[in-house]
């Protein structure tokens, strides 16, 4: 049984510790984690717009050789779409998408004609829900700028 799950009275004093517990990691150890996160984000990013031509080239081909790009257009689309809808969008192998984001590669035993077919619908998907607020030159053709 488990330790308290017979004294009602002792829950609260335990819930108040329990979040005191986690505020206190949180002040100490989340703003570290989050500004080490975010450096190695703010680097997939810039890598994941310049494998992607500034998101104008999204193709199967693109992402067989850059399947680590996944993450970042997933994120970029509008609104956001997860893995999991996605695969469900596309149409396409949970273990495809899985590979390429959890393991940044291709599975190594997939069939080319089904891997390519799989990879073109993702990339359908994924350059229709780009979000063309955030990235206006999308739709305007012309090349972004810094601002």
């Amino acid at each position: 049984m488990p330790v308290n799950a017979d004294k009602p009275h002792l829950w609260k004093p335990d819930i108040a510790l329990s979040v005191d517990f986690y505020n206190n990691w949180f002040m100490l150890f989340a703003p570290k984690a989050y500004r080490d996160t975010r450096i190695v984000t703010t680097q997939q990013v810039k890598s994941a717009l310049a494998e992607t031509a500034n998101l104008s080239n999204i193709t199967s081909a693109l992402l067989r050789q850059h399947p680590e790009v996944l993450p970042i257009l997933r994120m970029a689309a509008a609104p956001p779409i997860a893995r999991d809808r996605l695969i469900g969008l596309a149409g396409v192998s949970p273990n495809l998408v899985k590979n390429m984001e959890e393991k940044q590669r291709i599975p190594p035993r997939a069939d080319i004609a089904t891997l390519d077919a799989e990879l073109t619908k993702i990339s359908q998907i994924i350059a229709r829900l780009l979000d063309k607020d955030i990235f206006p030159w999308l739709e305007s053709g012309h090349q972004p700028t810094d601002k």
